[in-house]
């Protein structure tokens, strides 16, 4: 009877380890109002792939550019108890009551290439300030430091926001150099407007020369201006740089093209990283650092 009842203790057990390890199964939630950027976009299928291979399920949700949604979608996940949220790219300063509610509710919220701001847990990114300096120093010196420079931005979004600020501070040394027209880019659809944006900037301005320069917060906007300083057979008179790394700007590059700068981002680096963070958070543990940067490289045509 004893040996029966073993038995039966025994099968009890051996069925109950399947269900413990299925409860362990970690589910984090990805929320990304810019999930048509092209590096959003790849940073995100990194972390889907680095997450699932740790054996973590992952729930991605984009908003297509709308905070409003963006903050309801947050409690959406807050409300169905997901293990962690990950911020793609994503203000956190626009979701503050979102993230004390997640801080509340213990679950962690980290950002991938977004702000770092008191309730977030951690945040891997680049260094935004180093990024812009290189670049804006980069594009200032190949105009002499002097004349007219157009600027692309979207200060919605954290890096470019710091990028922009920057841009502001270099400026204030830069006396001789003139910004003659902001234009916020639209999102989705970043290329399209900055083309667009530009067409009508250099019918504005058609004397050869009342242009040196663009500016561009991204390497999308760069690619839409690049796109129209070509198409209106002014490439030899204005150039342009951005931020990213991406191929379609290193092509530009490699081609002698207006686009003459671009800084990469280890978007897959940060992911890894990232990843190796929530393991340690899973596992009771602190991040490394509230703020993790990977390195960054000024690309240009030598």
């Amino acid at each position: 009877m004893k040996k029966f009842v073993f038995s039966i203790l025994v099968c009890i057990i051996l069925l109950a380890v399947p269900l413990a390890f299925a409860e362990e199964t970690k589910t984090v939630a990805v929320l990304t109002p810019y999930l048509a950027s092209v590096t959003t976009n790849q940073m995100i299928k990194a972390f889907e792939r680095e997450a699932k291979a740790k054996g973590w399920d992952v729930v991605t949700v984009d908003t297509k550019g709308d905070f409003g949604a963006l903050a309801s979608r947050m409690e959406d996940m807050i409300a169905r108890k997901v293990d962690a949220i990950v911020l793609g790219s994503a203000d956190p300063n626009q979701l503050k009551d979102q993230i004390k509610k997640s801080n509340e509710a213990g679950i962690p919220v980290l950002g991938a290439d977004a702000g770092w701001i008191p309730g977030l847990t951690c945040n891997v990114t680049s260094d935004n300030y180093v990024m812009s300096a290189m670049m804006t120093t980069f594009l200032f010196n190949a105009v002499d430091r002097k004349g007219n420079i157009v600027v692309f931005t979207h200060r919605p979004h954290h890096g470019v926001r710091k990028r922009t600020l920057i841009l502001d501070a270099i400026l204030i040394e830069n006396p001789d150099i003139k910004v003659i027209t902001e234009h916020h880019v639209q999102v989705p659809g970043p290329i399209e407007d900055a083309r667009k944006a530009m067409e009508s900037i250099l019918i504005a301005n058609p004397e050869p020369g009342s242009i040196q320069a663009v500016w561009a917060g991204w390497d999308e906007p760069a690619i839409g201006a690049t796109q129209a300083i070509i198409a209106a057979g002014r490439q030899n008179e204005i150039v342009v740089a951005g931020v990213d790394g991406t191929s379609q700007a290193i092509e530009l590059i490699e081609k002698g093209t207006p686009f003459i700068a671009t800084v990469s981002q280890d978007f897959e680096g940060m992911m890894v990283i990232l990843v190796e963070q929530l393991e340690r958070i899973f596992s009771g543990k602190n991040p490394i650092s509230i703020e993790v940067y990977t390195p960054s490289k000024l690309i240009y045509k030598e």
